[in-house]
């Protein structure tokens, strides 16, 4: 952690974090308002959250990191750029959506860039499981989406297999998503494609329960 990102997290944790609790939580008193509410899981340095914040004032952005240089450097652009629409919470992804978010909470989830667990081995630490893509999209309202990136060929290929077997999601696009407007491309992913590596972007709406997807 560098020395600003440390400062920002002694002085601005106690501001923005939601600390975890094996309990339901109320968004909107965690926000101190009412509003359509995105969840973004790992954001690393939080460039790309802060960004999407930004632009969107009127989302309350909720973020899940566990590592404490990412989460103070969020915290130092949260600052700089005087957001006032941005929760934290440092703790496991998993333990976060299942204990603290209700059913039907969530507006959107975002999870760009997750760790692409590379060798086969390792392939079952992947966090986009059928079981955690289910409780994902049981936290969605009808209507919401559900957004992928990844830069790993066959993890996109997982995912889009894991996310068209979810019955509570249907496809937006056929197959991969082209890149949004809303997810502004990162400085890793710039250098990836200028090396002429792909990114693959996956978008599924939440449907009503009982409704097929179509």
């Amino acid at each position: 952690m560098s020395n600003a990102q440390r400062r920002a997290y002694d002085a601005l944790l106690v501001r923005y974090a939601l600390p975890y609790s094996p309990a339901f939580i109320d968004l909107a008193a965690s926000f101190g308002r009412v509003a359509p509410t995105l969840l973004e899981i790992g954001f690393g340095m939080g460039e790309t959250t802060a960004t999407i914040a930004q632009a969107n004032p009127d989302t309350n952005t909720l973020g899940v990191e566990v590592h404490s240089p990412g989460v103070g450097a969020l915290l130092k652009l949260i600052d700089e750029r005087r957001l006032t629409n941005v929760r934290i919470v440092q703790h496991d992804a998993v333990e976060v959506v299942q204990h603290m978010l209700t059913p039907e909470s969530l507006d959107a989830v975002h999870v760009f860039f997750p760790d692409p667990w590379p060798k086969k081995r390792h392939h079952k630490r992947r966090l986009l499981q059928p079981v955690f893509v289910a409780l994902l999209a049981s936290r969605l309202k009808p209507g919401g989406v559900l957004h992928v990136a990844t830069d790993w060929q066959d993890y996109a290929e997982q995912v889009l297999g894991v996310l068209s077997a979810e019955p509570l999601l249907e496809n937006t696009a056929p197959g991969y998503a082209p890149h949004p407007a809303h997810r502004p491309p990162t400085k890793f992913e710039q250098r990836g494609v200028r090396l002429g590596h792909g990114v693959w972007d996956l978008m599924f709406r939440r449907v009503a329960a009982g409704q097929r997807p179509r």
